[in-house]
């Protein structure tokens, strides 16, 4: 993928909303914030990037549409019709899109890592889940998560079932794990460790992804960074390039 950046415009990325997460009332008034960061950048945004776990659960039925996040989706649509570019990137949340968001929004989804070159800066671009070494049971998984007919045996599931089973499987591991605290591990965190092994097979000046929900920053070589762009569960942070540089923020 190449962008061109206009003089005056930025890119934007964020992940890891995680909309429904813990319950719909709490969702939804990250919901309304996110809706109100969305309509601070408008004016300069001119493409944004959303890499994965927007939605605590997500998968596309044929024929019906998730209850909820209608504030969420209303918005993208405004900003698509406005002229701004948005580019989704699964993650292990709602890695279940196929072609919902792309026919009725116009929102391309990648389900790979992928380098995009913005004028003449290179990124690498990623959820993050399941790179790097370990993680081998969430690795397995994802085969199964990814199977074409484990996905049609889901999705011929009653959604009442279907969604009841999916959401009380992932908020009750996510919050046994949040509740832990989550823990930093330097340049020994899995991301890091991929980040270091595609530099060596190809230069990219940015590698942006989200996943663990720590948002913090660490040189892979010289003249190439990692980014973690955190989470809108605690931290409220996203990364804004200009054209010459990324920086991390925490929207207030």
């Amino acid at each position: 993928m190449k962008i061109d950046l206009l003089p005056g415009k930025k890119i934007y990325f964020a992940s890891d909303f995680h909309l429904g997460f813990p319950s719909p009332e709490e969702s939804v008034v990250r919901e309304k914030l996110i809706i109100k960061w969305l309509d601070d950048i408008k004016n300069d945004a001119q493409h944004i990037f959303l890499l994965g776990d927007i939605f605590d659960f997500w998968f596309d039925y044929k024929y019906v549409v998730p209850k909820g996040f209608i504030r969420f989706l209303g918005k993208l649509s405004e900003l698509i019709d406005s002229g701004i570019t948005i580019t989704f990137f699964t993650g292990n949340h709602d890695l279940w899109m196929f072609d919902y968001f792309e026919k009725e929004l116009g929102i391309k989804v990648y389900y790979k890592p992928t380098s995009v070159l913005i004028n003449k800066t290179q990124f690498h671009l990623a959820h993050g889940d399941g790179l790097g070494p370990g993680d081998t049971g969430y690795k397995l998984l994802k085969l199964v998560f990814t199977n074409k007919l484990c996905q049609w045996l889901f999705g011929v599931l009653n959604p009442n079932i279907g969604m009841w089973f999916a959401l009380k499987w992932s908020t009750g591991k996510k919050h046994k794990k949040m509740s832990k605290g989550l823990k930093f591990y330097g340049e020994k965190e899995f991301i890091f460790i991929y980040c270091q092994e595609i530099e060596q097979k190809s230069h990219h000046d940015y590698y942006l992804m989200g996943h663990r929900h720590i948002p913090y920053e660490l040189e892979v070589m010289p003249n190439s960074k990692y980014i973690n762009i955190g989470d809108w569960i605690e931290n409220n942070t996203y990364a804004v390039f200009d054209g010459n540089n990324v920086d991390l923020i925490t929207y207030k």
